[in-house]
């Protein structure tokens, strides 16, 4: 049980910030923005409303924001030094509690000609980060930029609170919302269930006996999914949500086993002697993408589901022993010294392995839902980070989320 798990602890622990990556995008092609709070009454959520609203424009990789805090009625004429902008942004933040409005206007710098406007109404004033997010993607939208529909979902995250204590919180990617779902008892690896994310599953021990459970987070309600004596984590659910890939441990070694959510049953889709975990649907959901130590150290292999042949797919780095798939894209982070961990982008089809952090300790990497941009796990001097990588941007962000240890995330 030991040997097995002294590898998996690489999976699961953090790192810390690596250095700015140079920014490829010729920056005359980004579109500069002036945003104005032009709320009647600047509270503190109509500030920090500018601050999302900043880094949503920023990650997007269209837009240059000004981090200049202006203020100005809503309808006003735009000041000459604004006007300089290619464009404004222009919004009014209508607090209601519990509910509020957000009204945005984006208009031409130039002539001030109106390009997009709308009116978002907020169910919850805590949820403000949403609406700005809605609404930078509605006017990344408008002027016909790629999508980056991503910054509209939740991240789910466990972080520690306590010896053997934990709680799994939501969160928008900037984490100005966050909110506690589960609390009490040591409770480990969400991943959500579904793409419209209406529940995640996660492994709890309150038992004492690893268990699977699901959580719907609209409801409320929690049903137990399956339990195993050893290890027990969700690490990928099929794209339709009937089948779930696990690593068990129901002897004390390490396999990956897919399991079917209706019939309840397990079939094991890998038998080495050594560890096998951390796997991920490839390929259609034909092949599993995961980490294996065959080699005598961790590594990224890929099989076909009910195939014996085992392939190799990275062969830079001693070792690596986490990664995520999309497409035929993968993500893996790779153990460059003691306690440095930096993430890679590789390709199953083969081709270059293209580093995306350039130094510090950099773990656990997730492709968002349109494979475009990465979010990862940092930890640098005891505090933790949220970082997200564009990678066709080359964009980078990170989030300090204070000196408790993040676990896992999922997005």
């Amino acid at each position: 049980m030991k040997t097995f798990f002294l590898y998996l602890l690489p999976l699961f622990l953090l790192a810390a910030p690596d250095a700015k990556l140079k920014i490829s995008k010729d920056v005359d092609q980004r579109a500069s923005v002036a945003i104005i709070d032009s709320s009647t009454s600047l509270t503190t959520i109509s500030k920090k409303l500018h601050k999302v609203f900043v880094s949503d424009l920023k990650i997007s990789g269209n837009f240059i924001p000004d981090k200049m805090y202006y203020s100005g009625a809503y309808d006003s004429s735009i000041a000459p030094k604004i006007r300089a902008k290619e464009y404004v942004l222009k919004y009014n933040f209508i607090e209601n509690k519990p509910n509020a409005l957000l009204m945005v206007r984006l208009l031409k710098g130039t002539n001030s000609k109106i390009i997009l406007e709308k009116k978002y109404t907020i169910p919850s004033v805590s949820k403000f980060p949403f609406v700005a997010h809605k609404a930078t993607t509605d006017l990344n939208d408008a002027l016909g930029y790629r999508s980056i529909a991503w910054i509209n979902r939740y991240v789910v995250f466990t972080r520690y609170t306590g010896k053997k204590q934990s709680e799994i919180l939501l969160a928008d990617y900037t984490f100005n919302y966050t909110k506690t779902v589960i609390r009490g008892g040591l409770n480990l690896f969400p991943q959500w269930g579904d793409p419209k994310q209406r529940g995640f599953y996660y492994t709890s021990y309150e038992t004492g006996t690893p268990t699977i459970f699901h959580l719907n987070i609209y409801s409320g309600k929690r049903r137990q999914i399956v339990s195993s004596s050893g290890m027990l984590i969700c690490s990928d659910v099929s794209k339709d949500g009937s089948k779930l890939l696990l690593t068990m441990a129901p002897n004390f070694q390490p396999d990956i086993y897919e399991f079917d959510v209706s019939s309840q049953r397990a079939k094991r889709l890998t038998t080495f002697s050594g560890i096998d975990v951390n796997g991920k649907y490839s390929d259609n959901e034909r092949s599993i993408t995961f980490v294996s130590d065959r080699i005598g150290r961790p590594n990224i292999y890929k099989k076909q589901i009910g195939s014996k042949a085992v392939m190799q797919l990275i062969f830079h780095g001693k070792k690596n022993n986490s990664c995520d798939t999309f497409g035929e894209k993968i993500v893996y982070s790779s153990k460059e010294g003691a306690g440095k961990f930096n993430i890679y982008l590789a390709n199953s089809a083969g081709g270059s392995v293209r580093p995306l952090t350039s130094g510090g300790s950099n773990q656990f990497p997730r492709f968002a839902p349109d494979g475009n941009t990465v979010l990862y796990i940092k930890r640098d001097r005891g505090v933790n980070a949220i970082g997200y990588i564009g990678l066709q941007t080359n964009q980078t962000m990170l989030f300090p989320l204070g000196n408790r240890k993040i676990q896992s995330i999922d997005w």
